[in-house]
Parts: structure tokens; C-alpha cells; sequence
């Protein structure tokens, strides 16, 4: 069985690839009108100024270039949804609000951790120049060739800045693994203030407010103002669950009336 945050990813990604199909029909549409407003005028015929089909003419005329126009954004708009699509499909990002979240960094941390002492042995046999050494370590030999090939700094082997980059992110992903790990002890609790409920909702991730109507203009403002955004799929105004937002859902609902 599929979890919310898969659902909600693939639904991301499909709709995506349902606006890009809706914008390509619609450039068809656009483009096919296009043509039909000229349909009845034979190919290189002139405009007849003074003449009554001039107007007409005109017309036609203007009606074909606005659709074509239209016909061109529109396809340009189902490009975008469709990279959008694909760049959703292929996203292989670690979202704090996917419940396979500490697993997988932790595979991370432990993948980039092998590539670390990899590198630095490689660099250890470089220096004495043991190329068996490195086949042992599992380089082909083309991949060896270009070890040994100086970069545009005459440096070989594997570069500092790849170590010092990769250790860097190593740091970055340990440090939000504990984040994932603490925040997997915590437990979704709910408060009402002035008749508004805040969820502190850890499975999704979010601070929620429900409130028992649509809010007044003000408070909206104030929602968006403070980066909650609203949820059809929830029915509620939401963020990312923090500190900072569980305090400001308060101060929100506490001018609420």
C-alpha cells in the first residue's frame, strides 16, 4: 500500500502531465482556428483596399496571427508542464515529509562515506604510482588512464575540493538525520485557540490550522505573509512543521475572532 507521500508525489507528477496534455490539445485547437480563418482566402491573394471584402480581410487576417500566437504559448506552456513532470518523476531528493526519510539518508551517508575512503585510498596509490593497487580497488583501467591524466592545474588523481565537497555534505546529511531522528520520537498533537485548531501534524510534517469558516481578508494576508499556504487536500492552512511556525500559528489564531 502506497503512503500519503508517495500519493501525493505521483499526483503531483500527474497532474503535471495532465496540464501539459490540456495545453497541447489546446495549442492544436488554437492553431487549427489559426488556419480556418484564412481557409477561404486563396494563397498570395492581396488585400482589396476600398473593395467590401477589405474589412473582411482584414479580419481574417488578424484573427489568424492572434491564434497562432495563441497556438505558440500555449505549446510553450505544455513544454513547461511537461519538464515539470518529468524533473517530479525523476526527483530523487530526500523531502523531510517522506516517512522513508531516515532510512534513506542514512543509505545516503553510508554510500558517500565509501565514495570518501575510496577516493583517498585511490589517492595513497596514485602517489606511489600503483596502478595494480587501484585495479584491486576496483577502477577499470580507462577509468585509471584518467586518474593518472593531469587537470588544467596539473593536479592527478582525485581533487581536494571533491574531498573537501563530499565530506561537507556528508556533515550536512548527519546532521539532518539526527533532525529526522528526534523528530521521529515527537507525536502529532492538536490545540484550539479562539475556535481554531493547530495540528502540529509529524507524520506530514506541517503546522495546520483549521478554521471553523474562511478567514477574513487580514488573516489571510497574515497566513500567507508568514508562508502558510493553503491545502485543498487537507482543507487547512499549512507549513513545514517548526518551532517558528507552531508559535506563529498561535499568534494567528489568537487575533482570530
Amino acid at each position: 500500500m502506497k503512503s500519503d507521500f508517495e500519493e501525493k508525489r505521483n499526483n503531483r507528477q500527474q497532474r503535471f502531465e495532465e496540464l501539459a496534455e490540456k495545453a497541447k490539445n489546446e495549442s492544436q485547437s488554437a492553431y487549427n482556428r489559426s488556419n480556418s480563418y484564412v481557409a477561404g482566402i486563396p494563397m498570395g491573394q492581396p488585400i482589396l483596399v476600398g473593395h467590401h471584402s477589405e474589412k473582411r480581410h482584414r479580419r481574417a487576417i488578424d484573427n489568424c496571427h492572434n491564434a497562432m500566437r495563441k497556438s505558440i504559448e500555449l505549446d510553450k506552456k505544455a513544454e513547461y508542464y511537461a519538464e515539470r513532470a518529468k524533473s517530479a518523476a525523476q526527483n530523487n531528493a530526500i523531502f523531510s515529509d517522506d516517512p522513508n526519510a531516515i532510512e534513506k539518508l542514512a543509505d545516503k551517508i553510508e554510500r558517500l562515506e565509501k565514495q570518501q575512503e575510496l577516493m583517498r585510498s585511490a589517492n595513497k596509490l596514485i602517489r606511489k604510482n600503483d596502478v595494480e593497487g587501484l585495479l584491486n580497488l576496483g577502477f577499470s583501467e580507462g577509468v585509471v588512464n584518467k586518474l593518472f591524466q593531469p587537470d588544467f592545474c596539473g593536479r592527478i588523481g582525485f581533487a581536494d575540493y571533491r574531498l573537501t565537497n563530499n565530506s561537507a555534505n556528508i556533515r550536512r546529511l548527519k546532521q539532518r538525520l539526527e533532525q529526522e531522528q528526534k523528530k521521529a520520537e515527537l507525536e502529532t498533537t492538536e490545540t484550539e485557540i479562539n475556535g481554531v485548531k493547530i495540528v502540529e501534524n509529524v507524520e506530514d510534517n506541517r503546522t495546520q490550522l483549521f478554521f471553523d469558516g474562511k478567514p477574513s481578508d487580514e488573516i489571510r494576508t497574515e497566513l500567507k505573509r508568514n508562508g502558510f499556504r493553503w491545502s485543498p487536500y487537507n482543507g487547512c492552512w499549512q507549513r513545514h512543521l517548526s518551532n517558528g511556525a507552531n508559535w506563529t500559528a498561535r499568534k494567528i489564531a489568537e487575533s482570530y475572532k
